[in-house]
Protein backbone atom coordinates (compact mmCIF):
# COMPACT_ATOMS: atom_id res chain seq x y z
CA UNK A 1 0.00 0.00 0.00
CA UNK A 2 2.84 2.39 0.99
CA UNK A 3 4.27 2.61 -2.77
CA UNK A 4 0.63 3.04 -4.12
CA UNK A 5 -0.31 6.84 -5.59
CA UNK A 6 -3.63 7.83 -4.68
CA UNK A 7 -5.17 10.99 -6.74
CA UNK A 8 -7.64 14.08 -5.22
CA UNK A 9 -9.52 15.28 -8.12
CA UNK A 10 -11.30 18.37 -7.06
CA UNK A 11 -14.25 19.77 -8.26
CA UNK A 12 -14.20 23.64 -7.88
CA UNK A 13 -10.10 23.05 -7.55
CA UNK A 14 -9.97 26.58 -6.84
CA UNK A 15 -12.27 27.45 -4.51
CA UNK A 16 -11.57 28.25 -0.69
CA UNK A 17 -12.68 24.79 0.64
CA UNK A 18 -10.27 23.40 -2.31
CA UNK A 19 -7.48 25.87 -2.32
CA UNK A 20 -6.98 25.42 1.55
CA UNK A 21 -7.31 21.29 1.34
CA UNK A 22 -4.02 21.50 -1.18
CA UNK A 23 -2.44 23.95 1.31
CA UNK A 24 -2.96 22.00 3.95
CA UNK A 25 -2.14 18.87 2.25
CA UNK A 26 1.05 20.55 0.97
CA UNK A 27 1.50 21.50 4.58
CA UNK A 28 0.94 18.43 6.45
CA UNK A 29 3.44 16.23 4.00
CA UNK A 30 6.28 19.18 4.68
CA UNK A 31 5.79 18.36 8.58
CA UNK A 32 4.66 22.08 9.17
CA UNK A 33 1.21 21.78 10.64
CA UNK A 34 0.26 19.17 13.02
CA UNK A 35 -3.40 16.99 12.84
CA UNK A 36 -6.32 19.18 14.86
CA UNK A 37 -9.05 18.90 12.60
CA UNK A 38 -8.67 15.59 10.93
CA UNK A 39 -11.26 12.76 11.88
CA UNK A 40 -8.41 9.96 10.74
CA UNK A 41 -5.96 11.04 12.67
CA UNK A 42 -7.99 9.86 16.00
CA UNK A 43 -6.41 7.22 17.64
CA UNK A 44 -9.47 5.10 17.26
CA UNK A 45 -8.60 4.83 13.56
CA UNK A 46 -4.85 4.72 13.74
CA UNK A 47 -4.80 0.56 13.39
CA UNK A 48 -6.30 1.14 9.61
CA UNK A 49 -3.72 1.38 6.95
CA UNK A 50 -5.22 4.71 5.19
CA UNK A 51 -2.89 6.57 2.77
CA UNK A 52 -0.14 9.09 3.86
CA UNK A 53 0.11 12.20 2.99
CA UNK A 54 2.66 11.63 0.83
CA UNK A 55 1.34 9.75 -1.53
CA UNK A 56 -1.46 12.28 -2.35
CA UNK A 57 -1.57 13.68 -5.73
CA UNK A 58 -4.05 16.47 -6.23
CA UNK A 59 -5.76 18.13 -9.83
CA UNK A 60 -9.35 18.75 -10.59
CA UNK A 61 -12.42 20.87 -12.37
CA UNK A 62 -12.68 24.44 -12.23
CA UNK A 63 -14.57 27.30 -14.20
CA UNK A 64 -12.04 30.20 -12.95
CA UNK A 65 -8.88 31.45 -13.94
CA UNK A 66 -7.75 32.66 -10.72
CA UNK A 67 -4.47 31.23 -9.64
CA UNK A 68 -4.21 28.61 -7.00
CA UNK A 69 -1.80 30.87 -4.98
CA UNK A 70 -4.16 34.01 -4.92
CA UNK A 71 -7.14 32.15 -4.05
CA UNK A 72 -5.36 30.44 -1.33
CA UNK A 73 -3.62 34.10 0.16
CA UNK A 74 -7.28 35.43 -0.28
CA UNK A 75 -8.46 32.56 2.08
CA UNK A 76 -5.87 33.12 4.59
CA UNK A 77 -6.77 36.85 4.79
CA UNK A 78 -10.65 36.06 4.95
CA UNK A 79 -9.83 33.79 7.77
CA UNK A 80 -7.83 36.60 9.93
CA UNK A 81 -4.66 33.73 10.17
CA UNK A 82 -1.09 34.00 9.21
CA UNK A 83 0.04 32.17 6.79
CA UNK A 84 2.16 33.70 4.79
CA UNK A 85 5.51 31.39 5.87
CA UNK A 86 3.08 28.27 5.07
CA UNK A 87 2.06 30.01 1.83
CA UNK A 88 5.80 30.78 1.10
CA UNK A 89 7.21 26.95 1.43
CA UNK A 90 4.25 25.19 0.14
CA UNK A 91 4.28 27.47 -3.11
CA UNK A 92 5.93 24.47 -5.53
CA UNK A 93 3.24 22.13 -4.40
CA UNK A 94 0.34 24.87 -5.28
CA UNK A 95 2.25 25.69 -8.83
CA UNK A 96 2.08 21.93 -9.50
CA UNK A 97 -1.18 21.42 -8.99
CA UNK A 98 -2.61 24.74 -10.65
CA UNK A 99 -0.96 23.34 -13.68
CA UNK A 100 -3.85 19.80 -13.38
CA UNK A 101 -6.68 22.08 -13.50
CA UNK A 102 -8.87 21.82 -16.35
CA UNK A 103 -12.13 22.87 -17.43
CA UNK A 104 -15.05 22.15 -15.97
CA UNK A 105 -18.85 22.13 -17.25
CA UNK A 106 -21.85 24.96 -16.08
CA UNK A 107 -24.17 22.52 -17.71
CA UNK A 108 -27.40 23.07 -15.41
CA UNK A 109 -25.69 25.60 -12.75
CA UNK A 110 -27.81 28.27 -13.18
CA UNK A 111 -27.37 31.69 -13.62
CA UNK A 112 -25.52 32.80 -10.91
CA UNK A 113 -22.71 30.21 -10.59
CA UNK A 114 -22.31 30.41 -14.66
CA UNK A 115 -21.77 33.98 -14.47
CA UNK A 116 -18.31 33.02 -12.28
CA UNK A 117 -17.00 31.38 -15.14
CA UNK A 118 -14.25 33.00 -17.00
CA UNK A 119 -11.78 29.60 -18.48
CA UNK A 120 -12.88 28.41 -21.72
CA UNK A 121 -15.75 26.11 -21.04
CA UNK A 122 -17.77 24.32 -24.33
CA UNK A 123 -21.01 25.79 -24.48
CA UNK A 124 -22.33 23.43 -27.02
CA UNK A 125 -21.90 20.24 -25.59
CA UNK A 126 -24.50 17.52 -24.99
CA UNK A 127 -24.22 16.09 -21.40
CA UNK A 128 -22.80 12.68 -22.81
CA UNK A 129 -19.98 14.99 -24.62
CA UNK A 130 -19.40 16.71 -21.35
CA UNK A 131 -18.84 13.39 -19.29
CA UNK A 132 -16.91 12.04 -21.59
CA UNK A 133 -14.79 15.23 -22.02
CA UNK A 134 -14.19 15.40 -18.07
CA UNK A 135 -13.70 11.87 -17.99
CA UNK A 136 -10.67 12.37 -20.41
CA UNK A 137 -9.30 14.67 -18.28
CA UNK A 138 -9.53 12.45 -14.95
CA UNK A 139 -8.01 9.43 -16.91
CA UNK A 140 -5.08 11.88 -18.51
CA UNK A 141 -4.54 12.63 -14.31
CA UNK A 142 -3.83 8.88 -13.77
CA UNK A 143 -2.14 7.90 -16.20
CA UNK A 144 0.58 10.78 -15.95
CA UNK A 145 0.79 10.47 -12.24
CA UNK A 146 0.44 6.76 -11.97
CA UNK A 147 -2.45 7.10 -9.91
CA UNK A 148 -3.87 3.74 -7.90
CA UNK A 149 -6.86 4.44 -7.50
CA UNK A 150 -8.99 8.55 -7.90
CA UNK A 151 -11.13 9.96 -5.17
CA UNK A 152 -13.28 12.72 -6.96
CA UNK A 153 -14.84 14.86 -4.31
CA UNK A 154 -17.24 17.97 -5.20
CA UNK A 155 -16.65 21.20 -3.20
CA UNK A 156 -17.87 23.32 -5.96
CA UNK A 157 -20.40 26.36 -5.52
CA UNK A 158 -24.20 24.97 -4.63
CA UNK A 159 -26.26 24.76 -7.71
CA UNK A 160 -30.11 25.19 -7.49
CA UNK A 161 -32.50 22.34 -6.66
CA UNK A 162 -33.07 19.90 -9.38
CA UNK A 163 -36.41 19.12 -10.45
CA UNK A 164 -35.58 14.98 -10.03
CA UNK A 165 -39.51 14.37 -10.91
CA UNK A 166 -37.95 13.79 -14.99
CA UNK A 167 -35.43 11.40 -13.53
CA UNK A 168 -35.78 7.69 -14.57
CA UNK A 169 -35.03 4.95 -11.73
CA UNK A 170 -32.78 3.19 -13.93
CA UNK A 171 -29.06 4.06 -15.34
CA UNK A 172 -30.06 2.66 -18.76
CA UNK A 173 -32.89 4.84 -19.10
CA UNK A 174 -31.28 7.69 -17.96
CA UNK A 175 -28.31 7.24 -20.02
CA UNK A 176 -30.40 7.63 -22.85
CA UNK A 177 -30.82 11.05 -21.55
CA UNK A 178 -27.24 12.42 -21.83
CA UNK A 179 -27.85 12.90 -25.11
CA UNK A 180 -30.40 15.97 -24.81
CA UNK A 181 -28.87 19.18 -24.18
CA UNK A 182 -32.19 19.86 -22.60
CA UNK A 183 -31.64 16.98 -19.73
CA UNK A 184 -32.24 16.71 -16.10
CA UNK A 185 -29.02 16.69 -14.94
CA UNK A 186 -26.98 19.93 -13.07
CA UNK A 187 -23.24 20.15 -13.59
CA UNK A 188 -22.72 18.09 -10.29
CA UNK A 189 -24.23 15.12 -11.64
CA UNK A 190 -22.12 15.02 -14.85
CA UNK A 191 -18.84 15.47 -12.78
CA UNK A 192 -20.49 12.00 -10.94
CA UNK A 193 -21.14 9.80 -14.07
CA UNK A 194 -17.53 10.88 -15.40
CA UNK A 195 -16.11 9.55 -11.89
CA UNK A 196 -17.91 6.63 -11.54
CA UNK A 197 -18.50 5.61 -14.80
CA UNK A 198 -14.38 5.00 -15.19
CA UNK A 199 -14.38 3.00 -11.66
CA UNK A 200 -13.10 5.92 -9.56
CA UNK A 201 -14.71 7.11 -6.28
CA UNK A 202 -17.21 9.87 -5.87
CA UNK A 203 -17.99 12.04 -2.68
CA UNK A 204 -20.43 14.97 -2.87
CA UNK A 205 -19.32 17.43 -0.24
CA UNK A 206 -22.34 20.27 -1.61
CA UNK A 207 -26.28 20.07 -1.03
CA UNK A 208 -26.45 19.87 -4.85
CA UNK A 209 -27.98 16.56 -6.71
CA UNK A 210 -24.38 14.90 -7.99
CA UNK A 211 -25.14 11.01 -7.04
CA UNK A 212 -28.14 11.12 -5.13
CA UNK A 213 -30.18 9.61 -8.05
CA UNK A 214 -30.94 6.01 -8.18
CA UNK A 215 -29.66 5.74 -11.26
CA UNK A 216 -26.31 7.25 -10.37
CA UNK A 217 -26.03 4.76 -7.38
CA UNK A 218 -26.82 2.22 -9.80
CA UNK A 219 -24.05 2.71 -12.58
CA UNK A 220 -21.48 2.83 -8.90
CA UNK A 221 -22.65 -0.44 -8.80
CA UNK A 222 -22.45 -1.71 -11.92
CA UNK A 223 -18.56 -0.50 -12.08
CA UNK A 224 -17.78 -1.79 -8.78
CA UNK A 225 -17.39 2.34 -7.57
CA UNK A 226 -17.73 3.71 -4.03
CA UNK A 227 -19.65 6.72 -3.62
CA UNK A 228 -21.43 9.25 -0.66
CA UNK A 229 -22.78 12.69 -0.18
CA UNK A 230 -24.31 14.78 0.49
CA UNK A 231 -23.11 18.27 2.10
CA UNK A 232 -20.60 18.43 4.82
CA UNK A 233 -21.14 19.20 7.83
CA UNK A 234 -18.83 21.52 9.39
CA UNK A 235 -20.64 24.23 11.52
CA UNK A 236 -24.11 25.36 12.40
CA UNK A 237 -25.73 21.66 11.46
CA UNK A 238 -23.02 19.72 13.35
CA UNK A 239 -23.81 21.95 16.54
CA UNK A 240 -27.69 20.75 15.37
CA UNK A 241 -27.40 17.73 15.29
CA UNK A 242 -25.21 17.46 18.73
CA UNK A 243 -27.47 19.85 20.43
CA UNK A 244 -31.10 18.27 19.37
CA UNK A 245 -30.45 14.46 20.56
CA UNK A 246 -29.96 16.24 24.03
CA UNK A 247 -33.25 17.79 23.94
CA UNK A 248 -35.09 14.59 22.49
CA UNK A 249 -33.28 12.32 25.46
CA UNK A 250 -34.61 15.01 28.06
CA UNK A 251 -37.86 14.88 26.98
CA UNK A 252 -37.84 18.38 26.56
CA UNK A 253 -40.32 19.77 23.77
CA UNK A 254 -38.35 22.32 21.11
CA UNK A 255 -41.12 24.79 20.37
CA UNK A 256 -39.00 26.42 17.58
CA UNK A 257 -35.40 26.81 16.53
CA UNK A 258 -34.23 29.50 14.46
CA UNK A 259 -30.61 29.85 13.08
CA UNK A 260 -29.25 32.98 11.16
CA UNK A 261 -26.16 32.60 9.30
CA UNK A 262 -23.95 35.84 7.73
CA UNK A 263 -21.05 35.06 5.81
CA UNK A 264 -18.90 36.82 2.96
CA UNK A 265 -17.13 34.21 0.60
CA UNK A 266 -17.89 32.91 -2.85
CA UNK A 267 -20.10 30.26 -1.50
CA UNK A 268 -21.95 33.57 0.28
CA UNK A 269 -21.90 35.24 -3.36
CA UNK A 270 -23.71 32.28 -5.05
CA UNK A 271 -26.14 31.68 -2.15
CA UNK A 272 -27.13 34.94 -2.32
CA UNK A 273 -29.04 33.61 -5.26
CA UNK A 274 -32.75 32.82 -4.05
CA UNK A 275 -32.59 29.88 -6.28
CA UNK A 276 -29.43 28.64 -4.92
CA UNK A 277 -30.46 29.08 -1.33
CA UNK A 278 -33.57 27.04 -1.70
CA UNK A 279 -30.80 24.15 -2.09
CA UNK A 280 -29.15 24.74 1.13
CA UNK A 281 -31.68 26.02 3.33
CA UNK A 282 -33.37 22.57 2.86
CA UNK A 283 -30.18 20.51 3.85
CA UNK A 284 -29.68 22.59 6.66
CA UNK A 285 -33.52 22.63 7.51
CA UNK A 286 -34.76 19.31 7.40
CA UNK A 287 -32.25 17.87 10.67
CA UNK A 288 -34.28 19.19 13.38
CA UNK A 289 -37.18 17.21 12.44
CA UNK A 290 -35.40 13.75 11.80
CA UNK A 291 -33.87 13.52 15.34
CA UNK A 292 -36.58 14.78 16.91
CA UNK A 293 -39.48 13.04 15.70
CA UNK A 294 -41.93 15.89 15.33
CA UNK A 295 -41.80 19.33 13.49
CA UNK A 296 -41.07 22.39 15.72
CA UNK A 297 -41.38 25.82 13.69
CA UNK A 298 -38.01 26.45 12.41
CA UNK A 299 -36.18 29.21 10.45
CA UNK A 300 -33.34 28.91 8.61
CA UNK A 301 -31.82 32.68 6.86
CA UNK A 302 -28.85 32.69 5.24
CA UNK A 303 -27.14 36.07 4.34
CA UNK A 304 -24.61 37.44 2.34
CA UNK A 305 -22.18 40.14 3.54
CA UNK A 306 -18.88 40.80 1.39
CA UNK A 307 -17.10 42.12 3.84
CA UNK A 308 -17.18 38.81 6.18
CA UNK A 309 -15.39 37.01 3.83
CA UNK A 310 -14.61 33.42 4.84
CA UNK A 311 -15.48 34.01 8.42
CA UNK A 312 -19.05 32.63 9.01
CA UNK A 313 -21.61 33.69 12.26
CA UNK A 314 -24.24 31.51 13.14
CA UNK A 315 -26.73 32.78 15.62
CA UNK A 316 -29.17 30.06 16.96
CA UNK A 317 -32.08 30.55 19.31
CA UNK A 318 -33.63 27.81 20.75
CA UNK A 319 -37.41 27.90 22.36
CA UNK A 320 -38.03 24.79 24.57
CA UNK A 321 -40.67 23.67 27.00
CA UNK A 322 -39.82 21.83 30.38
CA UNK A 323 -41.67 20.23 33.34
CA UNK A 324 -45.07 22.48 34.15
CA UNK A 325 -45.18 23.74 30.91
CA UNK A 326 -42.44 26.48 31.53
CA UNK A 327 -40.88 28.14 28.51
CA UNK A 328 -36.82 28.45 28.30
CA UNK A 329 -34.09 29.39 25.74
CA UNK A 330 -30.66 28.62 24.72
CA UNK A 331 -29.45 30.50 22.52
CA UNK A 332 -25.65 29.88 20.77
CA UNK A 333 -23.06 32.01 18.54
CA UNK A 334 -20.84 30.04 16.32
CA UNK A 335 -18.07 31.78 14.63
CA UNK A 336 -15.49 30.23 12.02
CA UNK A 337 -13.59 30.25 8.81
CA UNK A 338 -15.72 28.03 6.67
CA UNK A 339 -13.09 26.74 4.43
CA UNK A 340 -10.62 25.62 7.84
CA UNK A 341 -13.25 24.04 8.90
CA UNK A 342 -13.86 21.54 5.75
CA UNK A 343 -10.65 21.10 4.37
CA UNK A 344 -9.41 18.70 7.00
CA UNK A 345 -12.72 16.80 5.77
CA UNK A 346 -12.17 16.53 2.64
CA UNK A 347 -8.58 14.76 3.13
CA UNK A 348 -10.37 12.67 6.02
CA UNK A 349 -13.41 11.44 3.20
CA UNK A 350 -10.51 10.57 0.52
CA UNK A 351 -8.45 8.58 2.96
CA UNK A 352 -11.90 6.42 4.12
CA UNK A 353 -13.27 6.00 0.96
CA UNK A 354 -10.05 4.87 -0.29
CA UNK A 355 -9.62 2.20 2.12
CA UNK A 356 -12.83 1.22 1.60
CA UNK A 357 -12.38 0.72 -2.14
CA UNK A 358 -9.38 -1.19 -1.22
CA UNK A 359 -11.44 -3.32 0.67
CA UNK A 360 -13.32 -4.04 -2.15
CA UNK A 361 -16.69 -1.74 -0.76
CA UNK A 362 -19.08 -1.07 -3.76
CA UNK A 363 -21.92 1.45 -3.85
CA UNK A 364 -23.01 4.36 -1.11
CA UNK A 365 -20.78 4.23 2.52
CA UNK A 366 -23.29 4.59 5.31
CA UNK A 367 -20.35 4.52 7.84
CA UNK A 368 -19.34 8.00 6.44
CA UNK A 369 -22.90 9.66 7.07
CA UNK A 370 -21.37 11.61 10.25
CA UNK A 371 -19.73 13.67 7.84
CA UNK A 372 -22.98 15.00 5.71
CA UNK A 373 -25.87 16.94 6.61
CA UNK A 374 -28.02 14.71 4.39
CA UNK A 375 -26.50 11.29 4.02
CA UNK A 376 -27.73 9.15 1.80
CA UNK A 377 -30.46 7.32 2.61
CA UNK A 378 -29.36 7.63 6.53
CA UNK A 379 -31.90 6.97 9.08
CA UNK A 380 -29.71 8.05 12.10
CA UNK A 381 -28.98 11.60 12.34
CA UNK A 382 -27.58 12.06 16.13
CA UNK A 383 -23.96 13.23 15.59
CA UNK A 384 -22.52 10.54 18.11
CA UNK A 385 -24.65 7.80 17.08
CA UNK A 386 -23.57 8.52 13.04
CA UNK A 387 -19.78 8.96 14.31
CA UNK A 388 -20.48 5.24 16.38
CA UNK A 389 -20.83 3.95 12.97
CA UNK A 390 -17.60 5.34 11.69
CA UNK A 391 -16.17 3.77 14.95
CA UNK A 392 -17.80 0.44 14.15
CA UNK A 393 -16.77 -0.13 10.56
CA UNK A 394 -12.91 0.60 11.52
CA UNK A 395 -13.16 -1.64 14.31
CA UNK A 396 -15.24 -4.57 11.70
CA UNK A 397 -12.14 -3.71 9.24
CA UNK A 398 -9.68 -4.47 12.16
CA UNK A 399 -11.16 -7.86 13.26
CA UNK A 400 -11.67 -8.70 9.25
CA UNK A 401 -7.93 -8.07 8.84
CA UNK A 402 -7.07 -10.26 11.68
CA UNK A 403 -5.13 -8.03 13.35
Amino acid sequence: MKDSTVGIWLIGARGGVASTAVLGLAALERGLIGHVGLVSQLPQFQHLPLVGWDRLVVGGHEIRRSPLVDEVARIAGQSRIELAKVVEQCLPELEEVDRRIRPGTTIGVGETIAALADMDIPQNETPRQAIERLGRDMAEFVRAEKIGHLVVVNVSSTEPPADVSRLPSTWAELERLLEDKQGPLPASSLYAIAALESGHSFINFTPSLGDAPAAIDELARLRGACHYGCDGKTGETLMKSVLAPMFARRNLQVLSWVGHNIFGNMDGQVLDDPANKRAKVASKDHLIREILGYKPNTLVSIEYLPDLGDWKTAWDHVHFAGFLGVPMTLQFTWQCSDSVLAAPLVLDLVRLTEYAHRRGHVGQMPFLASFFKSPHGATEHCFDRQFEMLEQWASDCETASGQ
